[in-house]
């Protein structure tokens, strides 16, 4: 063994990681077996899958390939699958924002008053979650509004509008693809 306690937790944690990997791969093996007749099989062997009907979609990416784990597009409508996507698109951007929103304020703040009534500063505001209850019920109503706001006028599946970098967040663009 290992005398040295910390490399014994160092070498003790690779091996938990390691094998936690390997009964990951030792499941998808299985897996696959039992769909293509071995655990090194093709794919192209199976070709009873679902998945099949949208393998070659924007946002596919190996080594995964077209995953959809709680199978939303099982039944293969096209219709359905690209707006999925497009809210697929959309919640990530949400997401990709909300990223931002949670890190920039380590690195600065707007100066000035959040809400001079209160006599709340940007600065007095924590970082993350600590904000939830220092930002008064009226800024996160203001903020509710505003997503609800651009919800229903800027990201609609109805009609064409152009935003972002010049992308069209419909499904109305002309080769019906979300974007």
């Amino acid at each position: 063994g290992f005398k040295d306690p910390e490399t014994r937790k160092k070498k003790l944690n690779a091996e938990l990681a390691n094998g936690r990997l390997a009964m990951m791969a030792i499941i998808g093996m299985f897996f696959q077996d039992g769909l293509t007749g071995s655990a090194w099989g093709d794919w192209s062997l199976y070709t009873d899958s679902p998945l099949r009907a949208f393998e070659n979609e924007l946002g596919v990416q190996p080594p995964v390939g077209f995953w959809d784990p709680l199978e939303f597009t099982k039944d293969g409508n096209k219709e359905n699958f690209l707006r999925r996507r497009a809210v697929e698109l959309k919640h990530g951007r949400v997401a990709m924002y909300a990223c931002i929103g949670y890190f920039v304020p380590e690195y600065t703040k707007f100066s000035g008053d959040l809400s001079p009534s209160l006599g709340i500063k940007f600065s007095d505001v924590p970082n993350g979650l600590g904000a939830l209850s220092t930002v008064p019920l009226a800024g996160w109503l203001q903020i509710v509004a505003f997503c609800g706001f651009i919800e229903n006028t800027g990201f609609t599946f109805v009609q064409r509008k152009e935003i972002g970098w010049m992308k069209c967040a419909s499904m109305t663009s002309e080769k019906k693809e979300p974007g």
